[in-house]
């Protein structure tokens, strides 16, 4: 006698995957650390020319001098910010940063 309606049952079933190949470890590269250190200048960034202020200099003048227009001042006041507090109190003998001419 036969029970068409009955399914059967795997619900005991196991089951397990044994091989005989080595098993290769996995690379651990948490302890790998990187460092660069170099003295060459950056390519996309020229060095300043540095420039001494004499007696009766401004930004405008020195900008003038090195790009062709005073309206220009402002670049070097932005490279000298951690020396100069106001663009228009720059001292004889301070030595400034020119940046590169880029489009001024």
């Amino acid at each position: 006698m036969s029970h068409p309606d009955k399914k059967a049952d795997f619900s005991g079933v196991t089951s397990s995957v044994d091989t005989t190949a080595d098993k290769v470890e996995k690379a651990d590269f948490s302890g790998v650390t990187s460092s660069v250190d170099t003295t060459a200048k950056k390519v996309d960034q020229p060095s300043p020319e540095l420039y001494t202020v004499k007696a009766g200099d401004t930004l405008s003048h020195i900008a003038k001098h090195f790009y062709g227009k005073a309206s220009a001042w402002n670049s070097i006041y932005d490279a000298n910010r951690d020396q100069l507090d106001n663009p228009d109190r720059i001292q004889p003998g301070q030595v400034l940063r020119v940046p590169a001419r880029d489009d001024h």
